[in-house]
């Protein structure tokens, strides 16, 4: 049985959170099995002031209301009509702030992952972005809401007890966000360096 990530963990600011979730596992549990791997890039979206964020300047609609919860829960979202991408919300109720999970190193249920992808490809594609890392665990706005730390069906595993050291740690602006003016410069996207694993965009 892996220790889970506890409240506290999440209940911090964006970007201590995206940092400390390099290296950690999330699992997903479908029809029994565990589809799971281990997080190497993340985006930290600091809500109200953060022209990218989908709470920003206080923004409410029933599309981001998981945002608004206490950390530890997901934020699912559809974007483009065509593709689904899971963040973890940080922060306490009513600071609407969230790291989204933007790459993993897939380590179970490959063959189940290559499914849901309709390809077969090497593994360092698999989960190489927001939208392969969804497709690929079955992850949709079902889940959105869903309990990180006591759920069952999408949880996220400590495997370290302490963050990755900086030295292995790239920050680099977020990917997608030019239309966040100033906001799109910021370093707030955080990957392992030198990592196959991680997005090419």
């Amino acid at each position: 049985m892996h220790a889970r990530l506890t409240r506290e963990f999440f209940r911090r600011d964006p970007v201590a959170v995206a940092r400390a979730l390099l290296g950690q596992r999330l699992v997903r549990v479908l029809h029994g099995q565990r589809l799971a791997g281990l997080i190497v890039e993340t985006e930290a979206y600091l809500g109200i002031p953060d022209k990218a964020a989908h709470t920003y300047n206080g923004r409410r609609t029933p599309r981001n209301a998981s945002m608004w919860g206490d950390g530890g829960h997901a934020y699912v979202y559809f974007t483009y009509g065509l593709h689904h991408c899971c963040n973890v919300v940080c922060g306490r109720a009513e600071e609407p702030v969230a790291v989204l999970l933007r790459a993993l190193e897939p380590t179970e249920g490959l063959d189940v992952m290559r499914r849901h992808r309709k390809a077969h490809m090497p593994d360092t594609n698999l989960c190489s972005g927001p939208a392969k890392l969804a497709q690929a665990l079955a992850i949709d706005r079902k889940l959105d809401g869903a309990d990180l730390v006591a759920g069952d069906t999408l949880f996220l595993e400590r495997t370290r007890s302490r963050c990755v050291a900086a030295s292995r740690i790239v920050a680099s602006p977020r990917i997608g966000v030019d239309y966040a003016g100033e906001w799109a410069a910021r370093p707030l996207r955080f990957h392992l360096r030198d990592h196959p694993h991680i997005s090419r965009a």
